[in-house]
């Protein structure tokens, strides 16, 4: 296979399509419609085309990266956010670099550490706990290195944010809850200043009050998304005097933890309290029993932070514009919660 122009050249015969209309989808996938774009990929992978993005990168002075910055590699939950942002820039002139931004312990600031040493073309940031070190490179630098923050995000700095709309989702967890006659439902949050655990409590405060609903405080345990918060969760909630009749968590895995917890201690779900999560990431489907939960489009959330990225390169938006992007999301019913005949 020839390099070059000629390569090009077979890939618009292949697609019988022009190759500007090639060059533009390669550049600018976003210009081009949806056949266009996947006759010239099939067209790619039928030659054997091989973007030659090394050189791209030298003509126009950029790295070719872009950093992404995960709170916890382990988490399954960051799996298809993942995955949209990677499919978004294949056959981009892009590579996607991913790396942890959560130190193994207070004294490491990998997140800071990433941000003053990157020499990316955009950064991607999933973490919202940020420490006053990296808030004040993102307050002095961001703008100049194409920054978005996607699923969490920090109040107060000018970014872009890509984010599924939180409160929405937990207000209606809320209301399915109250639907199948539940009044005392309990909360198991993220921790209490994260931005996701301030939204949805926001979510589920409100929602509370527009039905007449009152929250026992015992009924209000803090976690941290993990299996193991979750595990523990269950305790405070059985030692409850006043025990609610179903518990909604913020995240798939703490119910995950919670529902454990309780089948250890010999109390069914749903039959004998309801459970609910947030997430909706793959094991809840297949989970004792399958979880009812509420579904962040994770894949939609990549999509869009990536899409969002390439708009900034290529000086479309600028990175201190703040434009918000929220994704929708959706309420996912499976076995986990029942209908109570008499409001308890």
């Amino acid at each position: 296979m020839k390099s070059g122009s000629n390569s090009i050249r077979e890939v618009a015969k292949a697609a019988g399509v022009s190759i500007a209309s090639v060059s533009r989808t390669l550049s600018n996938p976003e210009q081009v419609s949806e056949k266009t774009r996947s006759l010239v990929m099939d067209a790619i992978e039928k030659t054997n085309y091989k973007i030659n993005r090394a050189a791209r990168n030298l003509r126009m002075h950029q790295s070719g990266e872009i950093l992404v910055l995960v709170p916890n590699l382990g988490n399954p939950f960051f799996s298809e956010i993942l995955s949209g942002i990677e499919k978004t820039f294949q056959n981009t002139y892009y590579n996607v670099l991913i790396a942890n931004s959560l130190g193994y312990d207070e004294s490491e600031d990998l997140l800071a550490g990433h941000l003053e040493n990157n020499h990316a073309d955009g950064i991607i940031i999933l973490d919202g706990q940020v420490s006053p070190r990296a808030h004040s490179w993102l307050s002095q630098h961001a703008a100049k290195h194409n920054v978005i923050f996607a699923c969490e995000w920090v109040d107060g700095l000018e970014q872009p944010i890509i984010r599924s709309n939180n409160a929405q989702g937990a207000a209606t967890a809320i209301r399915y809850l109250h639907s199948l006659g539940h009044r005392k439902i309990a909360h198991v949050t993220g921790p209490k200043e994260n931005i996701l655990t301030l939204a949805r409590s926001k979510g589920v405060t409100e929602e509370q009050a527009r039905l007449g609903l009152t929250m026992d405080p015992e009924w209000v345990v803090e976690g941290n998304f993990s299996l193991k918060s979750g595990y523990r969760a269950a305790e405070k909630i059985l030692a409850a005097k006043n025990r609610p009749t179903c518990v909604f968590c913020d995240s798939d895995q703490m119910a995950f933890g919670l529902i454990s917890r309780f089948n250890i201690e010999g109390i069914r779900v749903p039959e004998d309290i309801s459970v609910m999560g947030f997430d909706d990431i793959e094991l809840s489907e297949f989970y004792v029993p399958p979880l009812t939960t509420i579904r962040q489009n994770r894949h939609g959330i990549g999509t869009a932070a990536a899409e969002r990225m390439l708009a900034l390169i290529k000086n479309e938006i600028t990175s201190g514009s703040n434009q918000e992007c929220k994704i929708e999301v959706e309420l996912v019913v499976r076995n986990s919660c029942k209908r109570i005949t008499t409001p308890k």
